[in-house]
């Protein structure tokens, strides 16, 4: 049972901490990423868990964060960034 409170403050923390990181990427509601980060962190780490026959709990946290830090990416909005002027580096 504490790895689903684990896996609940894992989404959380990265749901939370994507938000005070980039505020502007995620110009909706402030729900959305942090939902997002929740369901895929808890998710995650239960299946996880049933793959691994709660043998490697270390390693079921560490696919929850992973999953969760990657999918707080799909709420963000890069193409609503304003443009940035000036000299542009062509390499």
């Amino acid at each position: 049972m504490w790895e689903t409170t684990a896996f609940v403050l894992i989404g959380l923390t990265v749901g939370v901490g994507a938000l005070l990181l980039r505020p502007d990427l995620y110009p909706g509601p402030r729900a959305m990423p942090v939902g997002t980060a929740l369901v895929a962190a808890v998710l995650a780490g239960r299946l996880s868990g049933y793959v691994l026959s709660g043998h490697a709990p270390v390693l079921q946290l560490a696919v929850s964060l992973a999953a969760s830090a990657l999918l707080v990416t799909v709420p963000a909005r890069p193409d609503l960034l304003p443009r940035r002027r000036g000299r542009h580096r062509h390499g």
